[in-house]
């Protein structure tokens, strides 16, 4: 299996997307400002459903077993700010708001999340050789 950089970075989108479709269980956001009173509705349109109905599509779990997968690849990374770059650009952030936050120019944060990439690719297709060749023995 020969796993091309533009496939890792497409399984770290859908990662993000999917971590981003859980749903939260309630109270575990900051609890900010506020009251513990409950929330009552303040106007009658509100009340009867007038408003848009959002809809939550939430994954399921063959979507959330290729998530787990996919941010354990982050940890083939050794560098935390690398990691940190291709998750970001994984979540969408776009290139000028990393560069500011790590510093550097956009070149530099580019190669970097490209190095990333890579070592990842190399990682999975050393793994998959030692898994390969594991198998072979085992079979012999």
């Amino acid at each position: 299996m020969t796993i091309t950089p533009r496939e890792i970075e497409d399984r770290l989108e859908e990662a993000a997307l999917t971590l981003r479709r859980l749903p939260a269980p309630q109270g575990s956001g900051p609890k900010g400002y506020g009251n513990s009173w409950p929330e009552f509705v303040r106007d009658a349109r509100h009340a009867y459903g007038y408003h848009e109905a959002r809809m939550r599509v939430i994954p399921n779990a063959g979507e959330i077993a290729r998530m787990e997968e996919t941010i354990g690849w982050l940890l083939l990374i050794s560098d935390p700010d690398d990691r940190r770059i291709v998750w970001m650009r994984a979540e969408g952030w776009r290139w000028k708001p990393i560069c500011w936050r790590f510093g550097v120019a956009r070149a530099t944060a580019w190669r970097r999340w490209t190095a990333a990439l890579l070592t990842i690719r190399k990682s999975l297709i050393y793994k998959n050789k030692n898994t390969l060749k594991s198998r072979d023995q085992e079979n012999n």
